[in-house]
């Protein structure tokens, strides 16, 4: 990945750890767990959450070329989504009460994504950023789509994809699956299956669908950046797929999604 990374951490109770951005902007995400985060002589407490399921979480942005602490009391699992850029912004908060929540698609095609970091939704140089919770037995990221080549239509952007999924009602370990395929002469072939901490790398191509296991929610975590100065996310659906847009006007959300955050 040339332009955008995605690592994820832990640390135990009473734990800390020092970040360093280099020449990546950040937005630090708590996945689970609560931490005090400090750069540039600030410092921001991030209530957190229990977990992904629970809903949207307080976040914090850092900037190139700084080195931030984190510390947790009660232990924390956090992400840190990353994009290479030269343009230095502030270190910043993000209020969970801020994140815009939407129900995308409609029918087995439902899901709820939280754009935490998108555009128009909180202001980066290059990053793009937000989480999805799919129903079990639902498919997201769907229809196939693809943002590789720039143009008026169409964004040139990586994409990782983080993974958690549900434990079963017994706790029975879950999974789901996720394909990418090729969309010009760049060889990219993927159906791969994901469970609990998967990370998937879409440098290029068509990618979708994700689909979540009858019985196990599926989230995922996705972070995007590309070269072009102006940030943007422009997508062309699979022309084998783009049908399926047109079919969600008669149908409605998935019910279980109505009322979440």
């Amino acid at each position: 990945m040339r332009y955008t990374s995605l690592q994820v951490a832990e640390l135990a109770a009473g734990g800390e750890t020092a970040v360093d951005t280099r020449d990546q902007e950040m937005i630090l995400i708590p996945l689970a767990g609560s931490a005090s985060v400090a750069c540039d002589g600030n410092a921001y407490e991030l209530a957190g959450r229990e977990s992904v399921f629970a809903g949207p979480t307080d976040f914090c942005y850092l900037p190139i070329g700084r080195t931030a602490t984190v510390a947790s009391a009660e232990g924390i699992r956090f992400a840190l989504c990353g994009a290479r850029t030269d343009q230095e912004l502030e270190f910043r908060y993000g209020s969970a009460a801020d994140v815009p929540i939407e129900l995308r698609g409609a029918g087995q095609s439902s899901r709820l994504v939280r754009n935490f970091g998108t555009v128009g939704s909180f202001e980066t140089a290059k990053l793009i950023a937000c989480e999805v919770i799919t129903p079990d037995g639902n498919w997201s990221s769907y229809p196939a789509h693809k943002h590789d080549h720039q143009s008026d239509l169409e964004s040139e952007l990586e994409e990782l994809y983080y993974f958690e999924i549900a434990d079963g009602p017994a706790g029975q370990p879950g999974f789901g699956y996720m394909q990418t395929t090729a969309s010009d002469e760049r060889p990219i072939d993927l159906l791969a299956e994901v469970r609990q901490g998967s990370i998937i790398e879409v440098p290029y191509g068509w990618h979708g669908p994700c689909v979540a296991a009858p019985g196990f929610e599926m989230y995922y975590l996705n972070a995007m950046a590309g070269p072009a100065a102006e940030r943007a996310w422009l997508i062309t659906d699979h022309p084998e797929h783009a049908f399926v847009r047109a079919s969600w006007d008669d149908q409605r959300i998935d019910p279980r999604l109505e009322g979440r955050h």
